[in-house]
């Protein structure tokens, strides 16, 4: 019945999605299998993609060849770029989704992509020979062969769902837990450990009294996710989403049902995740503040269901309802399901090699939540790159990786296998040292040449790539070469005002004063628009952004440099941290289990000091 696969993915969320789609782009004939194939791409959570540093991982899935940031393009109902008011470091895009196109689209996507099959089962064991993973076995008893397997359980690894006092198993509210896998993996000799997290209730949006909240419109203009042509909505159809706030009556009633929530009576084992806490978690956290913004989210283009976002919980569902009501534009609402907390299993990920490959199996990758993180784009990335180097390994060849300096997905996954985690994994830009460098706008020019030699990125791609390069290069040699005379540009400086030039200048120079743009200059100097007239507008950005922020590119071009010398100083697969008694107890164990690949993955291992480092350094060199 079935053939021999070059890859199989367990898994048809957002990681085995990517891991899939990659693979099968990469010319590796794979066998994608889930539970249910009505749920692929399912929002699990919150209908909405990008946002603070997630967003500059969708567009880097993007400018790699991954689909996430497609499907959002094709299915927004809302976009907003945040942070504008900082520097374009900061600018995060984010996108409200229907929730059921996205996972339509994303089928829909799947199924045009050559080289994939599906089948709806259960993984309930791997087949291991060797040390090497050969396939799955199925619940219903079926052994299918693959070179390389890619595990993307999510939250479906024993999952147990708790609302209340009520517990019972799942993977998702009305899905299934799976079994098996964890079992095997700990006989074979991996750590596994629990996490938690959760979701709101879903609530009737005709229910709701709008006019007692604040409207959030979407921007006026939408640039979106993705690097290619992508037909978008217009800025007026777009969906408002609402904020409203929770008061001290609301809290009061939620802190009646804490004798009964899971959290505070000890039935859920795992740690939650910090930076996205459930109601009761932020009321008990920051009892000093008498209200919580709650953020009122539609589902879709043709649904009036809501998602509360802000207000995950795990209480009681009369508790939670009761609670609910006494939010402004609340009063009157109708629950369509409760908020709840779901428990599973994770492994933790200083287990993995760069490629997100398992060091205690070849050929097994692990990607999403089972490596301990939270987020549909952190799951997104990992899958994209377990799925590369799924197919990589099987036809024998090197792996792809990234650095922290390449991407916001070599952060988050050299934090996951240097540090490891012990609660949910979620991206923040903070998290990046190379920041001003891993900007949104600029993530095809760091990225899609590499995914291109790689076998990923198409030619199509590339070609539009070096299109972008030739455009930006050729108004930067504008800009940088063309000299203003005074009375051509003093009578707009004044009128900003800012101070009149008394002399030439380049455009450049003009440029990085604050508060003037590359748009205005071309309003106010006829011959610069009359020189680039007909460039897109993101190339104009791009442009501009590379003249006002130059020194600063600079100076982190030049601490990347000097870090890759740790970066290129590989440690012996073999090597014997036994024999070093100068290096500290805690360093030696952590060296011992982490495994760096190099000095500079050694040195971010948490609990490692800089004398550690110049030790190995030594021992090294003799």
């Amino acid at each position: 019945m079935f053939s021999v696969y070059d890859v199989i993915v367990v898994g048809a969320g957002h990681a085995g999605c990517e891991a899939a789609a990659a693979a099968a782009n990469m010319g590796s004939k794979v066998l994608l299998i889930t539970m249910n194939l009505q749920t692929i791409a399912q929002m699990s959570c919150n209908p909405a993609m990008g946002g603070i540093a997630k967003g500059q991982i969708v567009r880097e899935i993007d400018a790699l060849g991954g689909y996430s940031g497609i499907v959002t393009d094709y299915t927004m109902i809302q976009f907003r770029m945040l942070n504008k008011s900082k520097g374009p470091a900061m600018w995060s895009p984010r996108a409200q989704s229907d929730r059921m196109l996205f996972s339509k689209k994303w089928r829909e996507m799947l199924e045009q992509t050559p080289n994939l099959d599906f089948y709806q089962d259960m993984v309930n064991g791997l087949l291991v020979k060797d040390g090497q993973c050969c396939g799955v076995i199925t619940s219903m008893g079926h052994e299918i062969k693959a070179k390389a397997v890619v595990l993307t359980n999510g939250t479906f690894l024993n999952g147990i769902i708790h609302i209340g006092e009520k517990r019972f198993g799942g993977g998702r509210v009305a899905e299934k837990a799976a079994t098996g896998i964890t079992e095997q993996l700990v006989q074979l000799g991996f750590e596994s450990d629990r996490l938690k997290t959760g979701t709101p209730p879903r609530i009737d949006g005709r229910s709701l009294d709008y006019t007692k909240m604040e409207e959030q419109k979407g921007d006026e203009e939408i640039s979106g996710f993705s690097f290619s042509p992508v037909p978008k909505i217009k800025a007026q159809q777009q969906r408002s989403c609402w904020i409203t706030y929770t008061n001290q009556t609301v809290h009061d009633i939620l802190k009646t049902g804490f004798d009964r929530s899971p959290m505070y009576s000890g039935r859920i084992e795992g740690i939650g995740p910090r930076y996205c806490p459930s109601i009761e978690d932020k009321i008990n956290r920051f009892a000093e503040r008498d209200r919580h913004q709650i953020f009122v989210e539609p589902e879709g283009w043709n649904t009036v269901e809501i998602y509360v976002n802000g207000f995950s919980t795990s209480l009681p569902e009369e508790v939670q309802f009761e609670a609910l009501r006494m939010i402004p534009g609340f009063e009157t609402a109708k629950m369509f399901r409760p908020g709840y907390a779901i428990e599973y299993d994770y492994f933790p990920p200083t287990q993995l090699h760069y490629s997100l490959e398992t060091k205690l199996i070849q050929h097994l990758f692990f990607a999403g939540q089972i490596n301990g993180t939270t987020g549909y784009e952190e799951a997104a990335c990992q899958g994209l790159i377990a799925g590369m180097n799924a197919h990589l390994t099987s036809q024998n060849k090197a792996p792809f990786t990234l650095n922290r300096s390449d991407a916001y997905i070599g952060v988050l996954i050299d934090d996951l296998i240097s540090k490891g985690t012990e609660e949910p994994y979620r991206m923040f830009t903070s998290r990046a040292e190379f920041r001003t460098l891993l900007r949104q706008d600029n993530a095809d020019l760091r990225l899609t040449e590499k995914s291109y030699r790689a076998g990923l990125a198409s030619e199509k791609r590339m070609k539009a790539l070096e299109e972008k390069r030739t455009s930006i290069d050729y108004i930067l040699n504008k800009i940088n070469t063309l000299s203003i005379e005074p009375q051509d540009i003093n009578s707009y400086l004044q009128s900003i005002p800012t101070a009149p030039l008394t002399q030439k200048q380049k455009a450049a120079q003009l440029l990085l004063r604050p508060g003037i743009s590359l748009t205005d200059l071309q309003t106010a100097l006829p011959k610069l628009s009359e020189a680039i007239q007909n460039t897109k507008q993101e190339v104009i950005e791009q442009a501009e952004i590379q003249i006002k922020y130059n020194i600063y590119i600079e100076k982190e071009k030049e601490l990347v440099s000097k870090m890759s010398k740790l970066e290129d100083l590989i440690i012996p697969e073999n090597f014997n941290y036994f024999n070093i008694s100068a290096l500290s107890t805690e360093a030696r164990q952590k060296f011992i289990r982490v495994k760096p690949r190099t000095l500079g993955q050694a040195s971010r291992i948490s609990g490692v000091n800089p004398s550690d480092i110049q030790i190995l350094m030594v021992y090294m060199g003799r």
